[in-house]
């Protein structure tokens, strides 16, 4: 029976090991930084999904209430400044292009960003969000670093603007390798103001994929209040019932 649980324990070791080997193995990605507990950030995050993502991506598992909820929104913030689908403010956040167009203009249709930053890491979306550059070769004309060959094109170009990439040094027989970004074109915002954005974009993003997060991070704090009194009256309970006994 030991040697059972210590071969099961082994084996469960080794699966952790290999799991944490594979992730070391991955690209260097940046730190998105991002804060749920900073509302005007997750507000932010959402005025730029709704004006520049929603067109193409829904959040099926996310409703215009609950945003408003969650955000400190009235049901006027989200429904005249959100909403442009002319769903109810009970409905979920479904994009309004057709499934047809999206097979003609991508070749699939753009996924659903419910769960997004639950699938792949809020530092992996940023990262995303910052590494998109031009390429004459791509039929779209855009590219990006982390997603090579992304069916996508650039939503947010007007605000970060162009970067265009710049070639390693390769040795003789090498494929050339891309070694930055370099922003060739400022877009409106500054690249500082830009990565804010995609911050408060992920950020949002990242609450869409857990929303009862917020909820666990408040209730969280009462609890240890509570546990911290109890464990105060528990030992005041113990000095009582011990006073007497030497």
């Amino acid at each position: 029976m030991i040697k059972r649980y210590l071969s099961t324990f082994a084996l469960a070791f080794g699966l952790l090991l290999g799991t944490s080997a594979v992730m070391a193995e991955g690209p260097d990605l940046p730190s998105a930084g991002t804060n749920l507990r900073d509302t005007a950030s997750l507000q932010r995050g959402a005025h730029l999904f709704f004006n520049y993502c929603v067109g193409c991506h829904s959040l099926k598992y996310m409703r215009y209430e609950r945003i408003a909820d969650d955000l400190g929104l009235t049901e006027d913030d989200v429904m005249n400044n959100f909403n442009f689908t002319g769903g109810k403010f009970g409905d979920p956040v479904i994009s309004h292009m057709p499934a047809d167009d999206a097979q003609k203009f991508f070749g699939k249709a753009p996924p659903d960003l419910s769960l997004e930053v639950s699938a792949k890491g809020p530092d992996w979306v940023f990262a995303y969000l910052n590494s998109f550059y031009l390429d004459p070769k791509s039929p779209i004309g855009w590219n990006n670093l982390i997603l090579p060959n992304a069916a996508m094109p650039f939503p947010l170009w007007e605000l970060q603007g162009e970067q265009v990439p710049v070639m390693a040094a390769a040795k003789a027989g090498d494929d050339p390798q891309i070694e930055k970004l370099k922003l060739a074109h400022q877009g409106r915002l500054t690249p500082e103001q830009y990565q804010q954005a995609t911050r408060d974009l992920t950020n949002f993003l990242e609450y869409v994929s857990d929303p009862a997060a917020l909820q666990r991070r408040h209730y969280g704090i009462w609890v240890v209040l509570f546990l911290l009194a109890f464990t105060f009256l528990a030992y005041l309970l113990k000095k009582e019932y011990w006073k007497d006994i030497h």
